[in-house]
């Protein structure tokens, strides 16, 4: 699955703990096709250099080229092996260049996303798989985060936008990346449906393209969950460089004793996981990987599902439902009777950088 990373030391870079204003103009880029919103922040992924714009390309002063298509960086590292089969294509089309050839969808108000409508099951989860080819709706999540109040706020794994989406409406500045350029291209498609502020780019949770202590909310949800937890440690600690001091990031993650996370170990022998299955973790451990961005707290997300939304009551049948509110109800009543977490299934870590 994921190979071994090379990890760049934080503690040798210059920290920059100022808030940007993501409406300024453009320091290290020219606008001429990037999105002048990206352009202030944006780094090579590998040695955290300013870039350089050129027709197509993002070049650093080191010799490393990515390719923009469409308006969207792809800034993957070509010589690591992807944590996804959609990395692989992304850096195809990256290699091709503005030569690549893209099918080209016009999404009208009302329509739904052709990428949501096929693929709902896969990036919301099992319990919206009857809604695969019949969806009518975006379904939403409720974000669990206080107002943003114009916080800069990224989002790893974004896929099609939703989490994105839903910061954007709570007041956040949202910037999405994803190893996959076909849902980073459909989040760019549903943001413009929609009427949304939000910036998207193709990269790697272990490799950040983004400057020091930039944001101030970073975010992920059904994600680290499905890949190696060296991996994890390894995004967490970038995590830790792009978040401004006293900065915050809110992971879900799957917990090793939950009552639905038991049975599916079960099911698989409890064996190793392999290739894109979940990797369930122990609380103790969620604490101690998450130690290296800061001071941190493990909540309760939900039961008898890793996915499932409370907000999203209303796309279920009526099996599900009953399921999905005795999650909620659940899971506010460990709010009281804290033993009630250790059981829990999907949890939420917290952690503020120092």
């Amino acid at each position: 699955m994921l190979g071994s990373s090379r990890h760049l030391g934080t503690d040798d870079l210059e920290e920059s703990d100022h808030r940007i204003d993501m409406t300024s103009s453009a320091q290290h880029l020219s606008p001429s096709s990037l999105n002048e919103r990206l352009s202030e922040i944006l780094v090579c992924p590998r040695d955290k250099l300013p870039l350089s714009e050129r027709p197509g390309l993002l070049l650093c002063r080191n010799g490393h080229r990515y390719s923009v298509v469409e308006g969207i960086p792809i800034l993957l590292l070509a010589e690591v092996e992807q944590n996804h089969i959609e990395g692989s294509r992304s850096l195809l089309v990256a290699e091709a260049g503005e030569k690549a050839e893209l099918p080209q969808f016009n999404v009208r108000e009302g329509e739904i996303d052709p990428f949501v409508r096929n693929a709902i099951g896969a990036t919301n989860g099992s319990l919206y798989q009857h809604l695969v080819g019949n969806i009518s709706e975006y379904p939403i999540p409720s974000l669990r985060l206080p107002d943003g109040q114009g916080k800069l706020f990224l989002e790893i794994g974004c896929s099609w936008g939703r989490w994105c989406i839903a910061a954007a409406r709570k007041g956040y500045q949202p910037v999405g990346i994803d190893p996959s350029l076909k849902g980073i291209r459909a989040a760019r498609r549903i943001a413009r449906q929609l009427g949304i502020e939000a910036q998207y780019l193709v990269a790697d949770g272990r490799y950040l393209p983004f400057r020091n202590g930039v944001f101030d909310q970073v975010f992920s949800y059904s994600v680290m969950q499905h890949i190696p937890k060296g991996d994890v440690r390894t995004s967490l600690q970038e995590v830790r460089r792009v978040l401004r001091a006293g900065g915050q990031c809110q992971v879900q993650m799957p917990n090793v004793f939950g009552v639905r996370c038991l049975y599916h170990q079960l099911r698989r022998g409890f064996r190793a996981a392999k290739d894109f299955e979940v990797r369930y973790w122990r609380r103790r451990e969620l604490s101690s990987a998450f130690d290296s961005i800061g001071p941190n707290y493990i909540s309760v997300d939900g039961y008898f599902s890793l996915n499932a939304q409370v907000s999203d009551i209303r796309f279920f049948p009526r099996r599900y439902r009953v399921l999905v509110c005795a999650s909620d109800f659940v899971r506010k009543l460990s709010r009281t009777f804290p033993p009630f977490g250790w059981i829990a299934d999907s949890l939420y870590v917290t952690a503020t950088r120092e």
